[in-house]
């Protein structure tokens, strides 16, 4: 909406608002002053059309809700006619006719303002199905009790012409609805709505207020014209009108479940409305239509009752399954296998046997490091799988945490290591620059135990005795094929790349690093001059200073070395630290020129401990110097050559190796 139509908008609702204030203070607190023009009894009916007018500019000007929006000021409209007539023919009447033109305006209004506020509450609102039935609870008790009380009294007095009577009837009927919908949309929204429901709401309450009491007055025969409470019709109708002018949502207003006390509070008022009304039904004269909705009220909490229970439970199941799940493979953690095993192990015999297996995963940590944690998390989620549909209908699979999982099944006849080595397979993938294995233990129960906390714990010391037991794993494999090729081209060689690797070592468990990135430095360490296969043995055994191109020679040894090992898939991880092991943390190493922490932490960890055999040991072109002489230079270069943080944890690791050897 534009901003001059908003300022006149805003303009007309304040003039409307300031003359019913004026319009109150004059009945109530100054009755008889003359306000001259003001005091026209036809002067409410112009600000009728301007709450028409507006709700309709708006429906011209906002494309947005426009089809409800054209109902309410459709009602509103009909409203105002029915006044002017009213005003112009039947004020002054002590027994206006009954019904009249001014009725078929009237009555109208209900019928289209519900329609459109039921419009408005789809095309802004979407509640759970336990805040609908709270909603219409609300609607019944409200209506209810509306019944008890209006239409009651309506009803008390209803007399005449069957046609009067039912157009006096029809009134607090319409007024029933109008005000049961307006307030259990409120409720089945959880009371959260925005500013333009809530000035509709209030605009529905005063409305059926002053509705009310004209009812009520009129049968008495105390009703006159102009009185306090005709306010109540006329605010009404402009607070709707100033709700038009509200801003709507950005999208749908989306009520996620929510089962807070304030939230029971409403059905639980209710149902007490509800049985109230039904204990002053067999005890005094109450209608019909009054019993019939109280009954529908407590009908209805009957089924927010019913809702709530089959929310809870589906709650505690689903509490359940995922205390009983792991969330990244679906399978079952744990929890599970405690609660399985202490079902199934008394059912266990020497006819049919339990197999309880864990399996740890090797090298899953290279492969994390290396491809990343989504790639990690993929892995296993295929790795699980596999697993699974290996046991099928024989049994069931765990995941433990972290790379470990666990099946418990019935060999049902087969070989129990036959069938241990084909999940070892299932839980086996290999492709460019990586393989995963895996090392496992099993029990048999209940021969080797009865319960299941020490089932567990035979399981994994079998399981880890595996995996550091002479079963070897592919890495190794081609780690120790290559080493011994290094050792027959130089012996030399081979010594220094176990020393190197026995320093590494050292300085990354002082650093911290987890087992299976250790294994990767320690192989690494050992391989990191493999490349020096490639170089001609009159360079490499050169006593004295190297030429520049007996130099470039030299530095291509991490390349060549990478390309060896990588072609060993199970190596992938080592491949990469040794191209980078003879990189300089100020950046003009080779062959790629890394600096700072672009260089993977296990080849600085190499660099320093290279650096250090080849000053301590020496070359065929320079001679050895002694240990504290090395740790100085270390020091002197950290910053420029090395990385400091390494050459501090180098030289304690060294400190240390040094007490060991002593004692």
């Amino acid at each position: 909406m534009g901003t001059a139509a908003r300022r006149i908008a805003r303009f007309a609702f304040l003039a409307c608002g300031a003359w019913l204030a004026v319009h109150e203070l004059r009945v109530v607190v100054f009755p008889g002053t003359g306000l001259g023009p003001l005091d026209s009894r036809f002067s409410h009916d112009v600000l009728l059309l301007v709450a028409a007018v507006a709700i309709l500019t708006r429906v011209v000007l906002v494309p947005r809700e426009r089809g409800p929006w054209l109902l309410l000021g459709g009602g509103v409209l009909a409203w105002t006619f029915g006044e002017i007539y009213y005003t112009a023919v039947l004020w002054s009447e002590s027994s206006p006719p009954l019904p009249s033109p001014a009725d078929a305006g009237y009555l109208l209004f209900p019928v289209l303002a519900l329609a459109g506020l039921l419009g408005l509450l789809r095309a802004r609102t979407r509640v759970s199905a336990t805040l609908l039935v709270d909603g219409v609870t609300v609607a019944l008790a409200v209506a209810a009790l509306s019944a008890a009380i209006v239409f009651q009294t309506v009803l008390a007095h209803a007399s005449g012409e069957p046609l009067a009577v039912a157009t006096g009837l029809a009134y607090p009927l319409t007024d029933l609805v109008l005000l049961a919908v307006g307030v259990g949309a409120l409720a089945g929204t959880g009371w959260r709505l925005d500013r333009s429901w809530a000035l509709i709401a209030a605009g529905v309450l005063m409305f059926w207020f002053a509705d009310s009491m004209y009812l009520v007055r009129t049968a008495a025969g105390t009703y006159e014209s102009g009185g306090w409470f005709d306010a109540g019709w006329w605010g009404g109708l402009l607070a709707i009108a100033v709700a038009a002018w509200q801003d709507p949502p950005a999208r749908p207003r989306v009520r996620p479940r929510d089962d807070a006390l304030r939230l029971i509070a409403a059905p639980l008022a209710a149902g007490a409305v509800g049985v109230e009304l039904l204990v002053y039904g067999c005890t005094g004269d109450l209608n019909a239509l009054a019993i019939g909705l109280a009954a529908g009220t407590l009908v209805a909490v009957m089924v927010r009752l019913t809702l709530t229970f089959r929310q809870n439970v589906a709650m505690l199941r689903a509490s359940r399954a995922e205390a009983m799940t792991d969330a990244l493979t679906g399978l079952g953690n744990r929890r599970a296998l405690t609660r399985d095993l202490a079902v199934l192990l008394p059912d266990a015999g020497a006819e049919s046997p339990l197999v309880l297996a864990l399996f740890d995963l090797d090298g899953f940590k290279t492969y994390n490091d290396t491809f990343g944690h989504p790639a990690g998390d993929a892995l296993l989620m295929r790795l699980g799988a596999n697993l699974s549909a290996y046991f099928d209908a024989r049994g069931r699979v765990f995941r433990m945490g972290g790379d470990e999982f666990c099946a418990l099944f019935e060999p049902l006849g087969r070989d129990v290591e036959a069938l241990l080595d084909g999940a070892a397979m299932a839980l086996s993938e290999q492709g460019e620059g990586f393989f995963i294995g895996c090392s496992y233990g099993a029990i048999t129960l209940p021969a080797e135990a009865t319960e299941p906390a020490e089932a567990l714990r035979i399981a994994d010391q079998r399981m880890y005795a595996q995996k550091h037991s002479g079963r070897r794993s592919a890495s190794r494999q081609s780690k120790d094929v290559l080493l011994r090729a290094l050792s027959e081209r130089s012996p030399e060689l081979g010594g220094h790349g176990n020393a190197v690797a026995a320093l590494a070592e050292a300085t990354a468990r002082r650093l911290g690093i987890e087992r299976d990135a250790l294994e990767v430095v320690r192989h690494a360490a050992e391989l990191h001059d493999v490349g020096k296969v490639a170089i001609p043995d009159d360079i490499l055994l050169k006593e004295g200073p190297l030429t520049d191109e007996e130099w470039s020679f030299i530095r291509r040894h991490p390349v060549a070395g990478e390309r060896i090992i990588a072609a060993a898939p199970a190596l992938g991880a080592v491949a990469k630290l040794v191209r980078a092991s003879h990189e300089r943390w100020d950046g003009h190493g080779y062959p790629d020129r890394l600096g700072g922490d672009d260089i993977p932490l296990g080849a600085r960890i190499i660099a320093v401990a290279d650096a250090y055999d080849a000053m301590t040991c020496g070359r065929p072109y320079r001679g050895a110097i002694g240990a504290e002489e090395a740790v100085a230079e270390l020091r002197a270069c950290a910053g420029s050559q090395f990385d400091a943080i390494v050459v501090e944890a180098f030289c304690g690791a060294l400190a240390e190796l040094a007490v060991a050897r002593s004692a």
